[in-house]
């Protein structure tokens, strides 16, 4: 995603904390959509088993982004891409990954990448702020590519987008998605038009999905945001929320497992500073992204990152979701920048590993990253898992 020159690695866009119906609390109808919630759309190939089942969680894997970046040195590359996926597979030990993103070839050259290595692909389109015929069009191209992964015996899941009203225009007020954050948090949208307006959208993605893919289909969802599930064969949640106790993680997701599909968490995770956690899905929000500058008085904290993915993938894992998916793997444009506090980006980032360029003030300089503690916590949960 392309919004401000933010890219989605460095825009988490409040999602998780804002969401359609968060911002005021749930419609009318309540915290989910109306309808029956019946599985009966699913032909039994492609239905995966409902959640709660025992077994802890099947999918666990992290979110990959394919885009171009904000330079060339820090776009999607094949060689860097192929790399990733070795590191994925053999030192985070993840089974899945999500690869999200735009661009019909980057994302299925790397779907195909991923397939071929033995994981299994969550591939989502994220083509952001275009007419709306684009947008399904790219569905429809990235489907395509999915169901002929399908159809050679990769484990491939699709997901039709991520919180619409974000990043589809028209929804929401707003050129991009920071300003229809903005515009949301002001109070000054009108939900029910909005709300419409996104269940209509989400129902052509549905359909197009449909029309070109014929394994689970889902879509990436906002905590709490209203949508008629019926229309896809898994429930998925963007999920950052924060709670002292394990307890209240698990009441605030189980009414996801009554509506008799699987659940998947479909990004999760926390920027790397004390007090990151309870700030959310709107952790990123101390940055001027003019100037490049944060813009708070953060205490860089990897271990505070490490401690809350490992809690909540633990309760991930004791509710038998269907998917953990860790947002996110690696954010190129958010450098890490060792005894420079305010312009450590990597510090307001979500990513398990943090980014070093060779010359910090060179643009096009190279780059590699290095594991965060997250990383290595996330790869001895995952571990433990196996088999």
């Amino acid at each position: 995603m392309r919004g401000n020159g933010i890219s989605r690695a460095r825009f988490l866009g409040g999602a998780a904390a804002v969401g359609v119906a968060g911002v005021t609390g749930s419609f009318a109808t309540g915290s989910f959509a109306a309808g029956s919630f019946a599985a009966g759309r699913a032909d039994a190939a492609r239905k995966p088993a409902a959640a709660g089942r025992g077994g802890g969680v099947r999918h666990r894997g992290v979110m990959y982004e394919v885009i171009t970046g904000e330079s060339p040195a820090t776009s999607w590359r094949a060689d860097r891409m192929r790399a990733d996926l070795r590191a994925v597979r053999n030192d985070l030990r993840a089974n899945t990954v999500s690869v999200f993103g735009d661009g019909v070839d980057r994302l299925g050259a790397t779907a195909s990448e991923a397939a071929e290595r033995g994981l299994n692909v969550w591939l989502q389109p994220r083509l952001a702020d275009r007419p709306h015929r684009e947008i399904l069009d790219h569905l429809a191209a990235t489907g395509e590519h999915a169901e002929r992964l399908r159809r050679q015996g990769a484990d491939v899941h699709l997901s039709v987008g991520c919180e619409f009203f974000l990043f589809v225009p028209g929804i929401v007020p707003g050129d991009n998605a920071l300003e229809r954050v903005r515009n949301l948090l002001a109070g000054t949208v009108d939900l029910e038009l909005t709300q419409r307006r996104l269940t209509s959208f989400i129902s052509r993605a549905a359909k197009v999905g449909r029309s070109v893919f014929h394994g689970p289909l889902t879509y990436g969802a906002a905590h709490e945001d209203q949508v008629d599930w019926d229309l896809f064969d898994i429930v998925s949640v963007n999920y950052y929320s924060y709670f002292r106790r394990r307890s209240e993680y698990v009441a605030e997701l189980a009414p996801y497992l009554r509506l008799g599909k699987p659940v998947a968490i479909t990004e999760c995770g926390t920027c790397t500073y004390v007090g990151a956690p309870e700030a959310g899905g709107m952790g990123w929000d101390v940055v001027d992204y003019e100037t490049g500058e944060i813009t708070a008085d953060l205490v860089r904290s990897e271990r505070v990152q490490a401690a809350y993915l490992s809690d909540v993938l633990d309760v991930f894992e004791s509710m038998n979701l269907y998917a953990s998916l860790v947002y996110n793997f690696v954010a190129p444009d958010s450098q890490h920048r060792p005894g420079d506090p305010r312009r450590d980006l990597d510090m307001v980032g979500y990513s398990l590993t943090k980014t070093l360029k060779d010359d910090p003030d060179d643009p096009d300089s190279d780059w590699h990253w290095e594991p965060k503690e997250s990383f290595h916590a996330v790869a001895r949960h995952y571990g433990r898992g196996r088999g």
